[in-house]
């Protein structure tokens, strides 16, 4: 690992009484993709604008390309990109006006911040748009401008929180192809989602935060590991019984199935691979339980983020508490 462009230890941040970050360690490495991943309310936005000196820490320490976060917020502030969930840009200029005001806010003068306009707007694709008013772009178009105006000032770590938050399939797609020309530029990246495939594709390394706090770190491959092997994945016919098969599963390994509530799929871990999905087939048709689709597959990041949590990365804080009780009420009987 190269040295730390971002270095957090024990970072907390109370908003009244609820705590939204509590003790959050990171280690970003120069020159790489470094993804914050967690469902909405775990933390990453929040510990974002800490980084970005948006917001004071309530504790810890954190220093971002060398300077410590609260004690010299101008020099972090100087060195810094920061794109957040939604573009911040000015639907009445024009994409051109809008790079040029933020290299002036940088106080590069004007005429640096037309030259680094022209060749941003070049870069990211939007020179034939570059005339035309912001409120005539399209979302992707968007998202590319507003990381125009991140890069104006050539930051030495460029924060991008869910950054492709609203994008449609083919625009989340682009962007994802820019933020992997930048990191070849060697440019380091904090990267926030709740997207498992777009940590999984972008990041070189990854930390999992759910309810303020670090659940897991490691790269993609590492985290899957966790899990443990290949997965099962399981749908019944019939619905209404896929508790059952679930509580049928369970008696396998000694990992709990999770049960998709949007599909009914239920998925467990398969230390023992095939030997495994032979033996959930044998139980289920004892049962008389009939199986509409199973698989033996790799796990994913998705699979991961169930078997830390017992959520989906997709879901909230306040949506994945019912589902905790009843993980602990089953495990309680």
């Amino acid at each position: 690992m190269g040295l730390a462009a971002v270095h957090a230890e024990g970072l907390v941040k109370r908003f009244g009484s609820v705590v939204a970050v509590d003790g959050i360690d990171l280690d970003v490495a120069e020159g790489t993709v470094f993804g914050l991943l967690g469902p909405n309310g775990a933390g990453k936005t929040t510990t974002i604008r800490m980084l970005t000196t948006l917001l004071r820490p309530d504790g810890g320490h954190a220093e971002v390309a060398g300077y410590d976060v609260v004690k010299a917020p101008q020099a972090v502030r100087a060195l810094v990109g920061l794109t957040g969930q939604y573009a911040a840009v000015d639907e009445d200029l024009t994409g051109r006006e809008n790079v040029e005001l933020c290299g002036r806010l940088y106080h590069l003068g004007n005429a640096e911040s037309a030259r680094r306009a022209v060749d941003l707007l070049d870069r990211f694709e939007l020179s034939a748009a570059a005339h035309r008013p912001v409120k005539t772009f399209s979302g992707g178009m968007r998202r590319r401008l507003d990381l125009c105006c991140s890069l104006v000032a050539d930051p030495v770590v460029l924060f991008l929180d869910e950054p492709t938050t609203g994008l449609d399939p083919s625009g989340r797609l682009g962007l994802w192809d820019v933020i992997a020309g930048l990191r070849r530029q060697g440019t380091t990246i904090l990267l926030t989602t709740q997207y498992l495939e777009e940590a999984d594709r972008l990041a070189d390394r990854i930390v999992v935060v759910d309810v303020g706090r670090v659940i897991a770190e490691g790269t993609s491959d590492e985290l899957k590991a966790r899990v443990g092997g290949e997965v099962v994945d399981v749908v019944v016919d019939d619905r209404a019984r896929a508790g059952e098969a679930a509580q049928l599963m369970s008696q396998l390994g000694e990992a709990e199935p999770t049960i998709d509530a949007a599909t009914g799929r239920i998925t467990i871990p398969a230390p023992n691979g095939a030997s495994m999905l032979v033996e959930a087939v044998r139980r289920l048709d004892g049962a008389g339980v009939t199986i509409a689709d199973i698989t033996l597959r790799r796990p994913s990041l998705d699979d991961v983020f169930l078997a830390l949590t017992g959520h989906h990365a997709e879901e909230s804080r306040a949506d994945a508490e019912p589902a905790r009780r009843r993980r602990r009420g089953r495990r309680a009987a």
